[in-house]
C-alpha cells in the first residue's frame, strides 16, 4: 500500500506563525519597588501640595517687592510650624496611647492575678513575682503619664496645627478674616499677625503646662515630707 506524496509547495512560510504572532510568556516583572517610592508619606505630600498653592499665589506687591519674603514666610515660617506640631502631636498621641494601654490592661490584670489560689508552691511564687512587676509597670506608666502629660500635648500640638491650617486655608481662598482683601498680597499681612498670634499662643500653653507640672510636683514633695515628719513624731 503506497501513500501519496507529501506536497510540500501547498504549505506557505504565511501559514506558519511567527514568533512575533506566537503567545509569549511575560517577562518576569523587576524587584518591586520601595514602598517610599510607591506611595509618598503623609507629610511629604502635604508638602509638596502647599508649595504647588504658593507657587500659584500672586504676592507681588505694586512696585515688585516682598513676593520672595512673602512665600519665604509661608514655606519657612507657616508649613514648617504646620509639619513640626503633626509630627509632635502622633508622637505625644502613640505615647499617649501605649502608657495608657500598660496602665489600663496591668489595672485588670493585677486583680485577677491576686485572686488565684494554687497549691504549687513554685506557680504561686511565680504568680506573685509577676503581681509585683505588672504592679510597678502599672505604677511606672501612669507616673510617666503624669509627668509628661502626653494626653494634654497631644491635644494642644493637634489643636494648633489644625488653626494653621485653617488660617491658610481662609488665606490662599480669601474667605473668612480674609474675605475682604481684594488681593493676597493686601490679606498676607493680617495672615502673618494671625499665624503668629497661633504660634504665641501655643508657646503660652506649653509653658504654663510645664508651670503647673511643676508647682504639682512641689506640692506633692512638700506633702510627702509632711507625712514623713508626722510619722517620726
Amino acid at each position: 500500500m503506497s501513500t501519496a506524496p507529501l506536497d510540500t509547495t501547498s504549505l506557505s512560510t504565511d501559514s506558519i506563525p511567527s514568533a512575533s504572532d506566537r503567545p509569549s510568556r511575560s517577562a518576569p516583572s523587576s524587584a518591586p519597588e520601595s514602598k517610599a517610592n510607591k506611595s509618598k508619606s503623609y507629610t511629604e505630600q502635604l508638602k509638596e501640595d502647599f508649595e504647588k498653592i504658593f507657587d500659584s499665589l500672586n504676592l507681588d506687591s505694586p512696585d515688585g517687592r516682598k513676593a520672595s519674603l512673602n512665600k519665604a514666610f509661608l514655606k519657612s515660617r507657616w508649613l514648617d510650624q504646620i509639619l513640626w506640631m503633626e509630627a509632635k502631636s502622633a508622637q505625644c498621641r502613640n505615647r499617649h496611647f501605649r502608657l495608657r494601654l500598660i496602665t489600663i490592661i496591668g489595672g485588670v490584670i493585677v486583680p485577677i492575678l491576686v485572686t488565684f489560689n494554687v497549691d504549687n508552691q513554685r506557680l504561686q511564687d511565680a504568680i506573685k513575682q509577676a503581681t509585683i512587676v505588672i504592679s510597678g509597670a502599672v505604677a511606672v506608666t501612669a507616673a510617666i503619664e503624669e509627668f509628661f502629660q502626653y494626653g494634654k500635648r497631644w491635644y494642644n500640638y493637634r489643636r494648633s496645627a489644625e488653626s494653621l491650617k485653617a488660617q491658610g486655608w481662609h488665606f490662599f481662598q480669601l474667605s473668612g478674616p480674609y474675605r475682604t482683601y481684594p488681593s493676597h498680597h493686601e490679606a498676607f499681612q493680617a495672615f502673618a499677625e494671625n499665624i503668629e498670634e497661633i504660634i504665641q499662643h501655643d508657646v503660652e500653653t506649653y509653658v504654663t503646662q510645664n508651670q503647673q507640672n511643676k508647682q504639682g510636683q512641689g506640692q506633692q514633695s512638700s506633702q510627702e515630707n509632711s507625712d514623713g515628719d508626722q510619722a517620726v513624731i
